[in-house]
């Protein structure tokens, strides 16, 4: 389907005529923390027909974080002669022992980088420290993970290590549909992951478990049309990938960045908040680069802790709960003082609904409904068969 100049009215329309002729209530689920934001900011929940559900998914890096690995890097930042580099949504994230931010309150030097060979060149500087560079997030923050250890072999720089937190987003997916945790009828797919990965890395999940998938990308307008294919998929009973975020997203994707990651990295059982340990379904150094490990280096084990009391992180990144129906919800948990994850990365389905969700259906009308055609965004978009 071609995406190019639509019209967030039109699309809706298709979307509600669609899920008229339906006759049942479906769900789907987005599996990125992006998809969540942008579509509580524009209100588009609200817009979306009655048996039209659209479902958080683990797609958050910060909240799939499990709790043994946010103990382990705030571990880290705690010890003595260490400088711990990362990307500022880390900063609040609150283990047993408090959050990095708390730690440098204390005096811990904890730094806030915008880029992983800004670590590798602090380092380099600052050759009478140890610094480790805090490595989290899925697909698309992997490749600069992996640049900066192959910098840091490069110049030789030994003070220089990571802990790393990657996950990979198909053995999730595989996880939440085998196990029966999750019942939907199709996935609203990542842009910016399917750029790295490729179309053709959701095709075995789309055939073993017959469901629809739509790659769609982040404005509200692309969300919702992807939204649109989906539901028109289920009144007709069609069960494919479609990719409407062509031609950023091809079917073989960034090959470049996939060789950078495997030439650093290679599969490992890790443990995701909310859904235990999957097998295979994260990224660990590989032998040739153990040097670069944080955790060996300092002696850091990652021991599991239970959630938070009272937090349901967990069942909200699977969509077993709305974040309203967590007791903790905008009471003891806030964006300011947040208790679980979900609430305090900026991608996070709580953070998202104490944000956005009694405002945005108006700021959706006024930018889109009443925006003439010629002022709205274009994108090229191409189908693609399962």
């Amino acid at each position: 389907m071609n995406v190019s100049s639509i019209r967030i009215d039109q699309v809706l329309q298709r979307l509600h005529s669609a899920a008229g002729a339906i006759g049942r209530a479906v769900s789907f689920m987005e599996v990125c923390g992006t998809h969540t934001v942008a579509a509580f900011r524009s209100g588009l929940h609200s817009l979306m027909p009655a048996n039209v559900r659209l479902l958080s998914g683990p797609g958050c890096p910060v909240c799939v974080t499990s709790q043994g690995d946010i103990d382990q890097l705030i571990a880290a930042g705690s010890l003595p002669n260490v400088t711990l580099c990362t990307y500022g949504d880390m900063l609040r994230v609150t283990g047993a022992n408090g959050s990095l931010e708390q730690a440098r309150s204390r005096g811990a030097d904890v730094r806030v980088v915008y880029s992983t060979l800004d670590a590798v060149r602090f380092a380099a500087d600052n050759p009478q420290r140890q610094v480790v560079f805090a490595a989290v997030g899925f697909e698309t923050t992997a490749p600069a993970s992996a640049a900066a250890v192959l910098e840091a072999a490069h110049l030789n720089v030994k003070n220089f290590t990571v802990l790393v937190s990657h996950k990979l987003i198909i053995p999730a997916m595989d996880a939440l549909l085998s196990s029966g945790l999750v019942k939907v009828d199709g996935f609203l797919l990542p842009g910016h992951v399917s750029i790295i990965i490729g179309a053709d890395a959701y095709r075995p999940a789309v055939k073993q478990y017959g469901l629809s998938c739509v790659i769609a990308g982040f404005e509200d307008q692309h969300i919702a049309a992807g939204l649109a294919r989906l539901t028109e998929m289920a009144r007709d009973g069609v069960r494919q990938l479609e990719n409407q975020y062509y031609p950023a997203v091809t079917d073989a994707g960034n090959r470049h960045a996939q060789q950078v990651i495997s030439q650093v990295f290679e599969p490992g059982d890790v443990t995701w908040r909310g859904l235990g340990t999957i097998p295979g379904s994260g990224l660990v150094l590989r032998p040739q680069y153990a040097a670069f490990d944080a955790a060996q280096r300092f002696g850091l084990p990652v021991q599991e802790v239970p959630e938070p009391p009272g937090c349901r992180c967990g069942e909200v990144i699977l969509g077993h709960c709305t974040p309203a129906e967590c007791k903790l919800f905008g009471t003891a948990c806030t964006p300011i003082r947040a208790i679980g994850p979900c609430m305090v990365s900026s991608e996070g389905t709580c953070q998202a609904w104490f944000k956005y969700k009694r405002t945005a259906s108006a700021n959706l009308q006024a930018a889109h409904v009443q925006r003439p055609p010629a002022q709205r965004p274009a994108t090229a978009g191409q189908g693609v068969d399962a």
